[in-house]
């Protein structure tokens, strides 16, 4: 299991001066809408031949839309043997609903 990090939590972190290493595996068309300034992006179907690119011994906080494609990709980074590992809960439309209404939904 995948622990799970709410958006308010990661807000509070960021505003405390922590710079948390942010997985964004949406699609490019969905980061033209909208994204976490800082994230570093890997599509999720990038996720297999790019994963060495992550840092082994950094926290992850894995993001995505709702919530769902980063819990997958989170659990495949588990299974290569990445130990610290966060899902965002609710992915950016939570973070729209819970932290900044300015950022877009869609």
């Amino acid at each position: 299991m995948i622990p799970q990090l709410t958006p308010r939590e990661l807000h509070e972190r960021i505003e405390r001066g922590e710079t948390p290493y942010i997985l964004d595996v949406r699609e490019g068309w969905e980061l033209d809408i909208c994204r976490l300034p800082g994230a570093t992006h890997i599509s999720m179907r990038q996720i297999p031949e790019r994963a060495e690119e992550l840092p082994r011994d950094a926290e992850i906080v894995v993001m995505c839309h709702h919530g769902v494609r980063s819990e997958h990709v989170a659990s495949y980074l588990q299974k290569l043997g990445f130990e610290k590992l966060l899902n965002l809960a609710g992915g950016i439309a939570a973070w729209s609903r819970d932290v900044d209404p300015k950022t877009p939904t869609y």
